[in-house]
């Protein structure tokens, strides 16, 4: 019976192809984030409502999650090459449950914002487990470039969130703010069920050899440089300008700290030699900025700048996903990596662009046009830049490395908030989300730029199987 180099996992599956056990909870642990993600968006307005919170109040709902989760994913991915999936897994999917009941009984936003933290954290597991599980599988069965399943994973993430905003809506206006939050429970209980049962369980190693190589120091100067980031950023003044100085401490201290670990947090030594795969971080980053700005502060403006009920604006962003999804879906196995990301800038910049059209008056189909276009390069990108970092990154460390894919796409989900409750501070009004696209318009264009600059992705993933 096969043995897989990193984790000890043991499979039972046929050596000629992907286990498809592990499906299931691979998808079902990696959407938990998106689903709560797009339906926050919808939930934003009526909580603002309830708790008598301005959008620069409840963009800390969203903030919150993912400072939480750009902690926590490096983390979670770090535990996971060390251990293995299955108990980080379970342990991180039973803290979802425990959050979406502790939401539903806040007395006051800032219990709400706890409560998102919580989640945050427990979301963590998800993908970077589903993306150590590919690997492993890989190089069990010799397919090096399993495309099917990893268009399986972003598509996965694509549907839910097509269902997000519309199921939000839905169950705001029947049951309230709180059934956002109480849907986590039903899912944390289908994650714990098929990780226990069908995720592998790993070969033991020492407790307390295991627990030398955790980089506690290295984990808690990376987690007090975002935070004193996301500080000044949630609340920009010269006032507060001392957070950048702190982040600028926490940081160097941080890569002071990782250079001379025995086993480093972050690699930053390695890490800091691999351009091309920092350049697809940076990538994540600046399209993740797009895509949430748009998600968050385009779903307020047609709530409070156009008029429209919380079902309405979630059935708005419908044809989004649903055009993401398509294009996730038909490009899929398509090897033209450099292609997808190229196209995906082109059209992130002009989608920006049309956004500065829109007013109070706009009709519905300019709306949904806008709303369509913007589904393509989501569609591209956030597939493109997720297969271009399992060729970037080394195989030993790719639970920690597609963490950290995911915590550059929630520091730019925390920059989207940022701006949001900056240019929407005072309502989500027109000139609001104006200015706000005139912000996506600059980070479109340095996205392109990024990707045009960038030759390591010319030839990557043409030669390898599928």
């Amino acid at each position: 019976m096969p043995l897989f180099k990193k984790g000890g996992l043991r499979n039972k599956a046929a050596a000629d192809g992907f286990n498809r056990k592990l499906i299931a909870p691979m998808i079902l642990g990696s959407i938990i984030n998106p689903i709560n993600s797009s339906i926050i968006s919808i939930a934003l307005i009526p909580i603002g409502t309830a708790f008598h919170a301005l959008p620069s109040e409840t963009a800390w709902l969203v903030s919150a999650l993912y400072l939480a989760t750009a902690i926590g994913q490096p983390v979670a991915g770090k535990l996971i090459d060390m251990f293995g999936p299955r108990l980080m897994f379970l342990a991180a999917t039973s803290i979802v449950g425990l959050s979406g009941i502790l939401a539903i009984f806040a007395p006051n936003l800032w219990w709400m914002v706890a409560a998102r933290v919580l989640l945050g954290f427990g979301t963590c597991a998800g993908y970077p487990a589903a993306m150590y599980l590919i690997r492993s599988e890989a190089d069990r069965t010799g397919h090096k470039s399993p495309a099917g399943v990893l268009t399986v994973l972003a598509v996965s993430n694509q549907t839910i969130a097509v269902i997000g905003p519309t199921l939000g809506g839905i169950l705001i206006e029947w049951w309230g703010w709180q059934s956002a939050f109480l849907i986590n429970v039903p899912l944390s209980i289908a994650c714990i069920l098929l990780g226990y049962y069908r995720f592998p369980k790993t070969e033991k190693m020492g407790g307390r050899e295991r627990a030398e190589t955790i980089d506690l120091a290295g984990m808690l100067f990376f987690a007090f440089t975002l935070i004193s980031a996301l500080l000044f950023l949630m609340n920009p003044h010269l006032r507060t300008l001392y957070f950048i100085g702190l982040a600028i401490v926490f940081g160097l201290l941080f890569v002071y700290r990782e250079k001379r670990a025995e086993q480093p947090f972050i690699n930053v030594t390695v890490l800091g030699g691999n351009v091309p795969l920092l350049l697809t971080y940076g990538r994540s980053l600046l399209s993740a900025t797009i895509t949430y700005s748009f998600l968050y502060g385009f779903t307020q403006w047609l709530e409070e700048g156009r008029g429209l009920s919380p079902s309405n604006a979630g059935l708005i962003l419908l044809p989004m996903f649903g055009t993401g999804l398509i294009v996730s879906s038909t490009t899929g196995k398509n090897p033209a990596l450099r292609a997808k990301l190229t196209v995906g800038g082109f059209l992130a910049v002009a989608t920006s662009v049309l956004l500065l059209a829109v007013r109070g008056s706009s009709p519905i189909i300019l709306l949904v046009g806008i709303v369509m276009l913007m589904g393509i390069p989501q569609g591209l990108l956030n597939l493109a830049n997720q297969n271009v970092l399992y060729y970037q990154a080394r195989p030993e460390h790719i639970g920690a490395s597609s963490g950290l894919l995911r915590t550059s796409a929630y520091i730019g989900a925390m920059l989207a908030s940022a701006a949001n409750g900056l240019f929407l501070r005072q309502g989500a009004t027109t000139a609001g989300i104006h200015h706000l696209a005139l912000l996506c318009v600059a980070v479109a264009a340095l996205h392109l730029g990024i990707t045009l600059f960038d030759r390591s992705t010319v030839r990557l993933g043409m030669t390898s199987n599928t």
